[in-house]
This record gives structure tokens, C-alpha cells and sequence, in this order.
């Protein structure tokens, strides 16, 4: 997957969280659990993007030379 896309997705995701933490009336603590499951969601779209986990779950782990 190219970086430019990577990015792209980033600020994408970032403006919609930002967009509805500022402007959907929600509790605080909906707020903080909608928060955390879209850094979890993230994180783990990243592990996939790079490479690092693939779909069968396996992890994998780069070799330092």
C-alpha cells in the first residue's frame, strides 16, 4: 500500500473523529469508548497495511542484521 494513501486514510479518519467529537452531542464517556475503539481499529488497519500482521493472525517479526 502506498504512503500517500496511509496518510491520506489517517487525516480522513482523524477530521471524521474530530468532526464527531465536536459536533454530535454525546456523553463523555461514549465519547472516550467511540475514541478508543477507532485508535484500536487504526493501530490494527496499520499492522495489516505494513505488513506486520496478515490475515491468518500470524505476526510477523522483521530480522535485525
Amino acid at each position: 500500500m502506498p504512503l500517500i494513501n496511509v496518510v491520506v486514510t489517517l487525516i480522513v479518519v482523524g477530521v471524521l473523529l474530530w468532526l464527531v467529537n465536536n459536533y454530535i452531542p454525546m456523553d463523555g464517556k461514549i465519547k472516550q469508548i467511540l475514541n478508543i475503539v477507532v485508535v484500536i481499529c487504526v493501530v490494527i488497519w496499520l499492522l495489516y497495511a505494513f505488513g506486520i500482521i496478515n490475515h491468518t493472525g500470524d505476526i510477523k517479526v522483521p530480522r535485525v542484521q
